[in-house]
């Protein structure tokens, strides 16, 4: 059987396709969006050229197809997602709300109890409420919203379980009271478990007395 291994003039063409993509990847002016899409379409190219030379194939149409399945992989992050982290980060300049992509593809908004709920309280502040109108609005039908409730050490552990749910219910109510449907939402809360910063002071217990609220779409969670 005659084996066919990468030519010299192979991994030149897949080398010089994948730098000119990564180093587009690498443009200031660029979304992250448009640089995932280059970086996935760069690492594509060298694996496709690759194993078409190794598999007889052509290393040029190899290069074409794995560019095209690299810049999709590398495009997980949709231009829907990057559309709303700029609202949200516009609508919460300045808050202390952290509007941020997850390593999964997920948006992820993190509201401190300046924002959110008072101690041993799940009443969702007033403060909190314009930062859920604008996240409940446009959003597309197949997005998916998850809900985390967190408390600090005040009280009982068994009291801040059930604090921490009721405040991820009550976003969740209020979410669906600005019109998104129930089944699209997931709801709970994890007490005390998951500090952010010590409970010894009142800054730290502060920090640990918030919500996590995650937007996501099916395809970049698989």
């Amino acid at each position: 059987m005659k084996h066919h291994c990468p030519t010299l003039r192979t991994t030149t063409v897949a080398l010089a396709a994948s730098l000119a993509l990564l180093g587009l990847a690498g443009c200031e002016s660029m979304s992250e969006r448009q640089r995932g899409t280059a970086t996935g379409a760069g690492v594509g190219a060298v694996a496709g050229a690759v194993v078409g030379s190794a598999t007889g194939g052509k290393a040029g149409t190899g290069a074409a197809i794995g560019g095209v399945i690299g810049a999709v992989a590398g495009n997980l992050w949709s231009k829907r997602m990057e559309d709303k982290r700029g609202e949200m980060q516009r609508a919460t300049e300045g808050t202390g709300i952290s509007v941020v992509r997850t390593a999964d593809n997920q948006l992820k908004l993190d509201v401190p109890s300046d924002f959110s709920f008072d101690t041993g309280s799940a009443a969702i502040k007033s403060e909190m409420r314009p930062v859920l109108d604008q996240f409940a609005q446009g959003l597309d039908s197949k997005m998916r919203v998850t809900i985390v409730g967190h408390t600090d050490s005040t009280g009982g552990e068994e009291l801040n379980n059930r604090l921490s749910i009721e405040r991820a219910a009550n976003v969740r109510e209020y979410l669906r009271a600005k019109g998104l449907e129930p089944s699209r939402m997931i709801a709970n809360g994890r007490g005390e478990r998951e500090p952010v910063a010590s409970n010894d002071t009142n800054a730290g217990r502060a920090q640990n007395r918030r919500v996590e609220i995650y937007l996501s779409e099916p395809s970049a969670r698989g």
